[in-house]
């Protein structure tokens, strides 16, 4: 099951950004922020910032391996299963429908000063922020 938690009281950083809103910027380009808020000052020591930035990445690659292996299958199923490819790409769409409602959903939680993990994804990205 998913773990929510509430992280302490918003902090601002050198640059004045507040912790919720570099926790919501760790979602928005993908992986990309995640990484810049690793290295970035005072962000990178900041255990809530690193958790978002690490699950984020997290995330975003595990969304990457899901693309490859799905459109192997479809691809495979266009040459064998005839019609079948249809409801497979149906699938596939709805499968991404969910995991941009799942990033929507965590920038929305980052933005609440809240914590919350993704089954698997979220406890390893605990850890790392713990590192």
């Amino acid at each position: 099951m998913a773990e929510e938690n509430k992280a302490p009281e918003a902090n601002k950083g050198s640059s004045g950004m507040q912790q919720n809103v570099a926790g919501l910027l760790c979602y928005l380009a993908w992986w990309v922020t995640g990484i810049i808020f690793l290295v970035l000052e005072p962000y990178k020591r900041d255990p809530f910032v690193r958790f978002h930035a690490f699950q984020s990445i997290f995330l975003n690659v595990a969304l990457i391996i899901f693309g490859i292996v799905w459109s192997n299958i479809i691809v495979m199923g266009m040459l064998s299963l005839g019609f079948l490819w249809t409801i497979f790409s149906l699938i596939g769409t709805l499968v991404y429908l969910a995991f941009f409602l799942l990033w929507l959903f965590l920038m929305y939680k980052a933005y609440n000063n809240e914590t919350f993990k993704i089954p698997v994804i979220g406890d390893i990205a605990a850890k790392q922020a713990a590192k």
